[in-house]
């Protein structure tokens, strides 16, 4: 239990710092599903479901654009996607690297 406590800590406190970048992802995300949900002609709800599925590279296939121009934006949407999946286990990464290294700090690998 102690070793979950510090990686919460270290988890919290590295998400509090990388939030500005996240949030400018995730807004980037957003809009660009937007506008590709406007120009193919969804729902503000449906756009939005697309761009997440498509930028965490879950890729159901029940949405899918249909334009060019529409297809281009989805690539930048999936490209903004890995960014944002990039820092979240770059964060999930160093708190548990830091909480672990307090837990066990003379452990070296073999």
């Amino acid at each position: 239990m102690e070793f979950t406590l510090l990686f919460l800590k270290f988890f919290l406190k590295a998400l509090a710092l990388g939030a500005p970048l996240l949030a400018f992802f995730f807004l980037l995300i957003v809009l660009l599903g937007q506008w590709v949900g406007r120009r193919e002609g969804w729902s503000r709800f449906d756009a939005f479901y697309w761009s997440f599925i498509t930028a965490l590279t879950v890729g159901y296939g029940d949405f899918r654009p249909a334009s060019r121009r529409s297809k281009l934006l989805a690539l930048a949407t999936a490209t903004v996607g890995i960014m944002f999946s990039g820092v979240f286990v770059a964060v999930t990464v160093a708190a548990a690297t830091e909480a672990f290294h307090q837990y066990m700090p003379n452990w070296s690998p073999q």
